[in-house]
């Protein structure tokens, strides 16, 4: 099983080649470090610890110190083991996005948004009762036992506390893995608030065929050959520029010397 830990930055959409409109889960996924490697032999299971996310010292207990010396590394906000990990890893590697390719099937886990205390209209989508002609009956749970027990049998749907748990959405898709920029782009939605916690793992009920998406890129392309042509332009309508202001000043300067001689030859005849 492969696993990685990111943080949910938000939803955007894609657009794939072939015209289909796809909307995605940006997830931050900053390297994770190795900062425990257990095994059977010492533990009685097979798992490595993932950490992630760097925490001030000040904040940081003597125990979760040492621990991340042991991985050459600060101490890590969030901590989380991966069971039968593919792979040998030691303590103080770092996991990158790279452990997931574009067009895998994954599991993500991730705590849900909290709603507060909420009725069973909002919470199990029960139907409201009439809202007029006397109706007295209009959005409370309705019938609470039965006629035998004479108690509200354990288990009843009722009104309490709704969201802040955990929760697994699978088999969503991997759209894009970005080793540069540290983000995976995951189909659908996620459980959880902006800027939470988010655990991606391999699916474990998956049964789709990997299919590939080729996703459109945005980048901006500067053409040099357009911007050469514009230059070279430049350079000669200079040098016609300077052309015509050296022919004007030639005209101007023979015009000057004719008068000249003009005013001269005035001045003998009238001697």
């Amino acid at each position: 099983m492969k696993g990685i830990l990111g943080r949910k930055a938000g939803m955007t959409q894609v657009f794939s080649k072939d015209g289909r409109l796809i909307p995605v889960t940006v997830v931050e996924v900053e390297p994770n470090i190795v900062m425990q490697v257990k095994t059977t032999e010492k533990n009685g299971y097979n798992a490595i610890q993932l950490g992630v996310f760097e925490k001030k010292e000040r904040n940081t207990t003597k125990a979760e110190i040492g621990n991340a010396k042991k991985a050459n590394t600060t101490p890590k906000r969030f901590l989380k083991e991966i069971r039968d990990y593919e792979g040998s890893y030691n303590v103080g590697d770092a996991v990158s996005v790279e452990v997931f390719e574009k067009g895998e099937i994954v599991d993500v886990t991730g705590t849900s948004k909290g709603k507060g205390f909420q009725g069973v209209i909002k919470r199990f989508n029960q139907s409201r009762g009439p809202m007029g002609h006397g109706s007295h009956y209009h959005r409370r749970p309705g019938s609470l036992g039965t006629m035998l027990p004479k108690r509200v049998l354990k288990g009843k749907k009722l009104a309490g506390h709704m969201g802040n748990e955990v929760v697994t959405v699978q088999n969503l898709e991997i759209i894009e893995v970005n080793k540069e920029e540290n983000y995976i782009l995951i189909s659908g939605n996620v459980p959880g608030a902006k800027n939470s916690l988010v655990l991606i793992k391999t699916a474990i009920k998956n049964s789709r065929k990997k299919d590939v998406k080729d996703i459109i890129s945005y980048e901006e392309e500067t053409v040099v050959d357009a911007v050469e042509p514009a230059v070279e332009n430049e350079a000669v309508e200079t040098e016609a520029e300077v052309e015509n202001t050296e022919a004007v000043e030639t005209e101007e300067a023979t015009e000057q010397t004719a008068e000249e001689v003009t005013n001269e030859e005035a001045k003998e005849e009238d001697k």
